[in-house]
């Protein structure tokens, strides 16, 4: 994930991938989301831990068929290897391999890359039936963006390509981006297209005249003519692949490591809410060096406010592979390079189709990459039915694609999951008026319950770096299974209010009292911020009972805090105390000591600084505000804090915690 800084790498040192060791069976109920032929292309970045840079680059593509019941073959592929000294493509036919794919669309393909059989292209399956994914847990130093669309029926022509399309364009080996728009007149002219590129941190454009593409059995090319190199980004011959609706196209140099995706793009919607699925590469750039990330995902947008999950791969600023989970704005309106949407926390424009199903951007230098994300398709189902995207984090609503952990409070959505609401207190039972939820075999504790949610807290026996089966039984009737992935941790931010996800922290002082706008958090302060999903904790309670007062159950892992400001700067804070709330089931509490040098809030949430938490286990979230004050406290900073934490839960629409009343004293 491209952020406004890079964090020193030796402290990402912890990272740990999702392994396929022994784990109970991944939902196969989707496998038919991938059947027939597709059009793919994948490209690799593999890095240089000295250079922080790219080592070594690759290109896969061709035809992958997918039987609709788990397995695949491809043919008529070509591989370039820029380590073999020759960018004359090799080929080869009748590979083969596995897939599986849930009822979400989430699951993944085995390696079709022949030098890294072991590893897995995990991904999504959008309403589209294009699957866009990445090798996030791969163990060989490399990141990658995985394409895959349907052939179709009837093989692309030149007037399949015909209209006003908006491409995103990226190379890693440069590294550069770039956007453009291109008007196809379905008879194999484009014309002139004129390029915004940023080629590592300078901007500059480019005009190409005479464009043409052509289709000779279904597989397409785009002539942009010239040559690239130098102050030219995009040049040559390019391979094009197109959808069969003619509403998405990708593609890249034969012989090369770059990467498109265009959308066709006639006018602009109105509507930008939905769930999303999403994939892309990232690289920051600095000079002399190249960060790359990868990463697939998904974000949940509504009135231009985006909650988003990616799982990103990156050597650097990991370490390996990390779960994050952030808050992002669109800006909706037209920009000078053709795009029409551009967010606050990646720097990245984007495209979008008129049917609002597809979205493509890139990177403004030095942020640089590509992102390609599809709308997630509805779901309904009779009886007692668990959403397959309704499975999220009960503190930041953080989308389904995040891992699940140990200890997390997570809120369920779907449809007859209980025959009236009903709410428990500590100790939370394992059933409440007659609802179980089940995961891995274990009834998980339970605290709320209503026909079209629950909350629960993930037993502590769940199998991190695993899979979890989520299931629902409401008085004797079995939903159906739900699987996601699993982590250490999955750390996310309460809020103080019922905002599902975003607001003000839900953080206190030593005296009790709550930060909020009228009363900042100040410098040289202590303070107490309420999370969930920090995984294993010493001292470990039993399932749904109150963490002890003495001893304390501390965090294994000891979470980094960092404060930003509202100038956008960022400060690591001192902690002091991380573990389970005393008292309480499923909260965990942070305390930490305000840093010195952050520009106080002028105002809340407009101005307001954020909150970041990173567990260098496996998660990282960056979405809580929490207003700052720059004047030094007017109070003694607390001692380590311990606390007796008193407050309750309480369940209301969007399932948070609501901090009625909360103390700690001094240890």
């Amino acid at each position: 994930m491209k952020t406004r800084t890079i964090l020193p790498a030796l402290i990402f040192l912890g990272a740990c991938a999702w392994q396929a060791s022994a784990q109970p069976a991944f939902d196969s109920s989707g496998d038919a989301k991938l059947n027939g032929a597709y059009y793919f292309r994948q490209v690799l970045y593999v890095m240089t831990d000295a250079a922080r840079d790219v080592g070594e680059a690759m290109n896969i593509q061709g035809t992958i068929t997918f039987n609709g019941t788990g397995g695949y073959t491809v043919t008529n592929a070509s591989l370039v290897d820029e380590a073999s000294g020759s960018t004359t493509p090799s080929l080869f036919t009748n590979a083969s391999g596995t897939y599986v794919v849930s009822a979400s669309g989430e699951g993944y393909i085995s390696a079709v890359h022949p030098y890294f059989p072991t590893d897995r292209i995990i991904g999504l399956v959008s309403q589209n039936g294009v699957f866009i994914g990445s090798s996030t847990e791969t163990s060989y130093g490399y990141n990658d963006l995985f394409i895959a669309a349907p052939v179709g029926p009837a093989s692309a022509t030149n007037a399949t390509l015909k209209g006003s399309y908006s491409v995103a364009y990226f190379d890693a080996t440069v590294p550069g981006d770039a956007f453009f728009n291109m008007a196809a007149n379905g008879a194999g002219n484009i014309g002139t297209v004129n390029v915004t590129s940023y080629i590592q941190s300078n901007q500059g454009t480019e005009s190409l005249t005479g464009v043409t593409y052509s289709f000779t059995n279904g597989g397409g090319q785009i002539n942009f003519g010239g040559t690239p190199g130098g102050t030219n980004l995009i040049g040559g011959t390019e391979t094009l692949f197109i959808s069969p609706d003619g509403k998405f196209i990708f593609g890249g140099s034969y012989n090369g490591f770059d990467m498109f995706a265009g959308v066709l793009a006639t006018t602009t919607p109105t509507n930008y809410d939905g769930l999303y699925y999403q994939a892309g590469l990232d690289v920051v750039y600095q000079p002399g060096s190249g960060d790359v990330d990868s990463y697939y995902g998904s974000l949940q947008t509504s009135s231009q406010t985006i909650i988003g999950h990616q799982r990103v791969n990156s050597l650097v600023e990991y370490g390996g592979s990390s779960d994050v989970t952030y808050y992002d704005t669109l800006t909706v309106g037209a920009n000078p390079d053709g795009t029409v949407l551009s967010d606050s926390l990646f720097g990245e424009n984007y495209a979008i189709s008129s049917d609002r199903t597809i979205r493509v951007g890139y990177g403004l230098g030095p942020l640089l990459g590509i992102n390609i994300a599809f709308l997630a398709p509805t779901f309904s189902g009779p009886g007692v039915y668990l959403s397959p995207v309704g499975v999220l984090n009960g503190a930041s609503s953080a989308p389904f694609t995040a891992f699940l952990s140990p200890g997390e409070i997570l809120t369920l959505y779907g449809s007859g999951l209980a025959p009236t609401t009903n709410s428990a207190s500590v100790p939370f039972p394992s059933s409440l008026n007659g609802v179980q939820v089940m995961i891995n075999g274990v009834a998980a504790p339970i605290f709320y319950v209503s026909p079209t949610q629950l909350s629960v807290v993930v037993p502590y026996a769940t199998t991190p770096t695993s899979i979890a089966q989520v299931q629902v039984v409401n008085n004797g009737a079995n939903s159906n299974v739900v699987t996601q992935f699993t982590g250490q941790t999955s750390v996310a931010v309460f809020t103080n209010n019922p905002s599902g996800g975003l607001g003000y922290a839900a953080a206190i002082r030593p005296d009790g009292s709550i930060i909020s706008n009228s009363s900042p958090a100040q410098t040289g302060e202590t303070e107490a911020v309420f999370v969930a999903g920090m995984g294993a904790v010493s001292s470990q309670p039993v399932d749904g009972t109150a963490a002890p007062e003495s001893p304390l159950s501390n965090t294994v892992e000891v979470p980094q805090v960092y404060l930003f400001d509202s100038a956008g700067d960022f400060q690591p804070a001192t902690v002091v105390f991380s573990g389970l709330a005393p008292g309480l089931a499923g909260l965990y509490q942070i305390n930490f000591t305000v840093p010195s040098g952050l520009v106080a809030s002028d105002s809340c949430p407009s101005s307001c600084g954020a909150i970041e938490i990173y567990s260098g286990l496996d998660s990282n979230t960056l979405e809580a505000l929490l207003p700052l004050s720059g004047s030094t406290a007017s109070s003694r900073p607390a001692d380590k804090a311990t606390s007796s934490v008193q407050c309750a839960l309480k369940p209301d629409f969007h399932a948070k915690a609501t901090i009625l009343c909360i103390r700690i004293t001094k240890r």
